[in-house]
């Protein structure tokens, strides 16, 4: 039995160890520290039944942006544990940490253009899109599609920007026009 639960610091070491047997992409230890210090509502583990972690999503809120999103830094499930939902238990749990903690908007991620396992997962499981592709991403200069799913439909959002850009206008009258007498 696997169970999806937020890590904790005492997870960091075998995060990085899963990440290191599981992808090419690889991360110093502070850069996992500096996830679960600033966002420690976003990371997820995957614990099999002898405690030992099986897969992993670090995750975290973009800061320089006008819109709240987050982002997937990383989803990684070991070899021996896929194909039984781990990823999709562990991006469902972020996901709803992002909408219910944060507010976010969407979430985006980046994934290899040639990896098309993930690709399926993102689009048909997830529900992501395509925005973008980015020109050699990656360290071996492979490209990747920057992908987002929208938590809030694109329509709310317009009218939620239009209704702001409103009602500032609006106070800007108000401020304009001489207090009465």
């Amino acid at each position: 039995m696997v169970c999806i639960r937020q890590a904790t610091v005492d997870d960091l070491m075998q995060m990085q160890r899963c990440n290191l047997l599981c992808l090419p992409e690889n991360y110093q230890m502070k850069y996992y520290m500096y996830h679960i210090l600033s966002w420690p509502q976003l990371l997820y583990v995957a614990e099999d039944y002898d405690g030992s972690i099986v897969g992993y999503v670090l995750a975290k809120m973009e800061e320089d942006s006008a819109e709240c999103h987050g982002h997937i830094t990383s989803l990684a499930v070991a070899r021996t544990h896929r194909k039984l939902g781990l990823a999709t238990r562990l991006m469902s749990a972020t996901h709803a940490a992002m909408q219910e903690v944060f507010g976010a908007d969407y979430v985006s991620l980046h994934v290899r253009v040639t990896n098309r396992v993930a690709f399926h997962l993102y689009t048909r499981t997830l529900g992501y899109e395509i925005h973008d592709r980015d020109a050699k991403y990656y360290a071996n200069g492979e490209d990747a599609y920057e992908m987002r799913r929208w938590f809030k439909p694109k329509a709310d959002k317009a009218k939620a920007a239009a209704a702001a850009a409103a009602d500032s206008k609006d106070g800007a009258k108000a401020a304009a026009q001489p207090a009465a007498a």
